[in-house]
């Protein structure tokens, strides 16, 4: 088999020539990234909090940070089981393969064929059977004039880089989905020692009403008083069930696995809850970390969401050349050679070589605005990226003050209410001291009681938002992702 029989005619030369020079040129605007009124600082300072056991960096996890290893343990299996990180993992594979779809334009397509043809004629009243083999290769090549695969490259790598921001947006997603979950249910158990001992002590203030009642120095509505508020508290400690049973099975989806497969200890009691202990960390074996804000033009850099929506405008901005590139004209330079004889022995004579060589230049007359339509959709398509784009960048602005701001004044927040928490706790000890003395009525002691409880669940609870608003700002900062991991992430696939 060969290719040619013969050097290609001086005229197909020149046309091949001609392409060659002019593939250099691309029509359509070249990218650039869109101008965004970036403020100078984030309204909210911080750090919001002095004392950091932990910083957030890019050297290591962000969740680590945190000094749990229960949490560690569950967002590595969530980054390896998670089905949304796999759907995400999968589209991003898939639009590698569409850049290398776009890539294939630049080179011609070849072809093989081989064949066999019995045939019969009749000339001049003369009947003739033959058989024709045939072995051949053929090459047809669209040289890339006016930029149209090179636009559609652009769009696919940016796509591409897009999507692995997706990617690296649903895991952190996850991550701080799961976290969120995850320390909520540790400030549930807390709530839950909270309400042990308080119903312990609920039951040592009714058997001391009934014993009072027995000898006649108080009457009957005490002790119905007393029961009261013992089976309220027992009521809201099962609630707390019910609130912790759904973070349970929240995990398990996060992490891969069915609810009825998974279950997370519960917290060490730690012995009395005192205010010092609801309004910190420590009784929750957890460090509260603080999240680098940087600048706001840092943000840009740092969020993967931000970094897919510029690179889709990027995409866009490409697809505007493709759509342009068809008003010029196309030419499709084609070649074939093989051989053909009228029998097998003599296929690979001298005699039997067959070549051609042919340029076909086309363009479109009039395709009813099909063109301008095309043309429109893309530049249409694009203005919406751009602002999408700066949506999204104004809403991580956003994210980043409010949780700043969130965590500023919940720091505020939990120091008075601590206070509260010890004055309602001294207010109960002098009430049932002087119920004891009968010096007040059990009226008194139960609502210095409730009033008691209330603050400690109020105090746990200001604990949970800190935590939550924590891992809402590392997540609204990136997590410590930045557009140079990703960009060389990407450039080693």
């Amino acid at each position: 088999m060969v290719l040619f029989a013969t050097s290609p005619s001086p005229k197909a030369t020149a046309v091949a020539l001609a392409a060659l020079l002019l593939a250099g040129c691309a029509v359509g605007p070249d990218y650039v990234r869109p101008q965004m009124d970036v403020p100078v600082a984030y309204k909210e300072t911080g750090p919001w909090k002095t004392a950091t056991p932990q910083a957030i960096d890019a050297s290591h996890p962000w969740w680590e940070a945190y000094g749990d290893t229960a949490l560690n343990a569950l967002i590595v299996q969530a980054n390896a089981a998670n089905q949304n990180i796999r759907i995400a993992e999968a589209q991003y594979r898939e639009a590698q393969a569409i850049a290398a779809a776009a890539h294939a334009g630049f080179y011609p397509t070849v072809g093989l064929d081989a064949g066999a043809t019995r045939a019969q004629t009749n000339s001049t009243g003369t009947v003739k059977r033959g058989t024709t083999d045939t072995l051949g290769l053929a090459a047809s090549w669209e040289p890339d004039l006016w930029g149209a695969v090179r636009r559609s490259v652009e769009a696919g790598n940016a796509d591409v880089q897009a999507s692995a921001d997706d990617l690296a947006g649903a895991r952190l997603s996850i991550q701080t989905t799961l976290a969120q979950d995850y320390l909520q249910i540790r400030v549930i158990d807390l709530q839950r020692a909270l309400y042990a001992s308080t119903t312990a002590a609920y039951a040592r203030a009714l058997e001391l009403t009934q014993h009072q009642y027995a000898a006649g120095t108080v009457l009957r509505s005490d002790v119905a008083l007393a029961q009261s508020q013992l089976k309220t508290a027992e009521a809201q400690a099962v609630d707390l069930e019910a609130q912790r049973s759904q973070l349970e099975h929240a995990i398990a989806v996060l992490t891969g696995q069915a609810p009825a497969s998974f279950s997370l200890a519960p917290l060490p009691s730690s012995g009395q809850t005192t205010a010092a202990s609801l309004s910190t960390t420590n009784a929750l074996h957890v460090q509260l970390p603080i999240a680098p804000t940087g600048l706001p033009s840092e943000l840009l850099e740092r969020r993967p969401d931000i970094a897919a929506a510029e690179r889709r405008v990027q995409a866009a901005n490409a697809n505007i050349g493709v759509a342009k590139a068809a008003y010029y004209p196309q030419i499709v330079l084609s070649a074939s050679g093989g051989f053909s004889a009228g029998n097998l022995a003599s296929l690979f004579n001298t005699p039997s070589r067959v070549w051609s060589l042919g340029a076909a230049l086309a363009q479109t007359v009039f395709d009813g605005g099909l063109r301008r339509a095309h043309t429109d959709q893309a530049v249409a398509t694009y203005d919406a990226s751009v602002a999408q784009y700066k949506q999204t960048v104004l809403g991580g602005f956003q994210q980043v003050e409010d949780n700043l701001a969130t965590l500023r004044v919940l720091d505020r927040e939990s120091a008075l209410q601590a206070q509260a928490v010890q004055a309602s706790q001294l207010a109960e000890r002098l009430a049932l001291s002087q119920y004891r003395a009968g010096t007040a009525t059990y009226l008194s002691v139960v609502t210095a009681q409730q009033l008691s409880l209330t603050n400690q669940r109020t105090a746990a609870q200001l604990l949970g938002r800190q935590l939550a608003a924590s891992v809402s700002l590392i997540a609204a900062t990136g997590g410590g992702w930045t557009t140079a991991a990703a960009t060389a992430t990407t450039s080693g696939n």
